[in-house]
């Protein structure tokens, strides 16, 4: 049809017809792009050798038994640290929780003075922190972001319930379903957002995160626990307990920039 009716005007007005479809092309796929680079708001980043609190993010379901245990640990170090709690369930938009994160961060940089924080994400709270660093300005308050064994690209469980309904997968699980909207958004262009030193750790002994190398984030520094302790055996409820992935969280956050930690760490001393 656009064809024939093109076919039937003159030359000149034809040439104008095109120019104009050209044109509204051209601004349409620009405005697409302007979407995808101007995802979140401008970035300041932090100094990167002045550490502040740490807060820790619990995951799916909002149990912080384990990471109260990792607390302790990196309190013994002389850290202010503070579990961030979950609201309700913890089985809600996951979108909802990052604005939480991100009132906890505030709160901690006021009675603090410090100008900046390190945040911890457990599970589902590795993707709530990347929620905030990406959307809510925690590129601009994060000095270090790190992950633990955290659904980046999706889990299979979450998956296998979903395929049994709504009723069994709550939102947030839907979120965390491999090429969900909200992860397909988070994952296009750069997964590390600008602002934070990323760290992305994970075991291959998860069954809750399927699979495990789903905690594996793009621009990180990114490793397998068991590629520095060969004979660590860690399951997903355990991760934030293990006293060998403590001293991996400790040099993650120290003043150094992030390297992968040696041996030395495998005593869990």
């Amino acid at each position: 049809m656009a064809v024939r009716v093109l076919s039937s005007l003159a030359p000149a007005r034809r040439r104008l017809v095109l120019a104009v479809v050209t044109l509204v092309a051209i601004a349409l796929v620009g405005a697409v792009v302007l979407v995808v680079v101007t995802r979140g708001p401008d970035v300041d980043p932090v100094a990167q050798d002045e550490p502040g609190p740490v807060l820790l993010v619990p995951g799916y379901g909002g149990s912080t038994s384990g990471l109260e245990v990792l607390a302790e640990r990196l309190r013994s170090d002389g850290r202010d640290v503070r579990v961030v709690p979950a609201a309700g369930a913890a089985t809600g938009d996951l979108r909802e929780r990052a604005a939480d994160l991100g009132r906890a961060v505030d709160e901690a940089l006021a009675d603090t003075g410090a100008p900046s924080v390190d945040v911890v994400g457990y599970s589902a709270g590795g993707v709530v922190l990347r929620l905030y660093v990406a959307d809510l300005g925690g590129g601009s308050t994060v000095r270090r972001a790190v992950t633990l064994s955290s659904p980046h690209h999706g889990t299979d469980l979450a998956a296998l319930a979903l395929s049994f309904g709504s009723d069994t997968c709550p939102e947030a699980c839907r979120q965390l379903a491999p090429d969900s909207d909200l992860l397909r958004g988070l994952n296009a262009g750069n997964e590390t957002p600008e602002g934070p030193a990323w760290v992305a750790l994970w075991t291959e002994d998860d069954k809750t995160v399927v699979p495990p190398t789903s905690g594996r984030l793009d621009g990180a520094l990114a490793y397998a626990v068991q590629d520095v302790c060969p004979g660590l055996q860690v399951g997903h409820p355990d991760v934030p307990r293990a006293p060998e992935i403590a001293a991996m969280v400790e040099a993650a956050i120290g003043t150094g920039l992030p390297t992968e930690p040696g041996p030395e760490v495998c005593g869990g001393s």
